[in-house]
């Protein structure tokens, strides 16, 4: 007679994480904080209008300014980008939306990167899909 072979057990797989919203990991700010951004009740302390800027300009302008919100001790800076344009990754550096897709790497490369504490898309009231919230941690 013919064994059959042993089964080995198949390994299992993990359940797949949730996504999060917002652009960091939601363990960055407490529920309270992520309420009253949602809900629009954070004024910002400081905006950075960089719409219609040429990406040299806005590049400065938001150094400048998230220095600038750093020495006055901001917890939320306002940054005015533009809305968002589907763009091929090679043309992102001339064409419409061109300041939004590049915002998030030009914060993380600075040394402004390790004072944010979260970065959010903006009520309607302050711009919407067109602006986002930076939350700059406790000095």
């Amino acid at each position: 007679m013919a064994r059959r072979p042993a089964r080995v057990p198949m390994p299992r797989t993990p359940a797949p994480q949730p996504k999060s919203s917002g652009c960091n990991p939601p363990g960055n700010l407490d529920s309270h904080w992520d309420r009253k951004l949602k809900a629009g009740e954070i004024v910002p302390e400081l905006t950075l209008d960089l719409h219609g800027r040429g990406l040299d300009a806005a590049y400065t302008r938001l150094m400048d300014g998230m220095a600038q919100a750093r020495l006055m001790g901001a917890r939320c800076v306002l940054v005015v980008t533009g809305k968002s344009r589907p763009v091929d990754p090679a043309d992102r550096g001339s064409k419409r939306g061109a300041i939004r897709a590049k915002i998030l790497d030009w914060l993380a490369a600075s040394e402004h990167g390790a004072g944010i504490a979260a970065v959010r898309r903006a009520h309607q009231r302050h711009g919407g899909d067109g602006a986002l919230y930076i939350v700059l941690r406790r000095s």
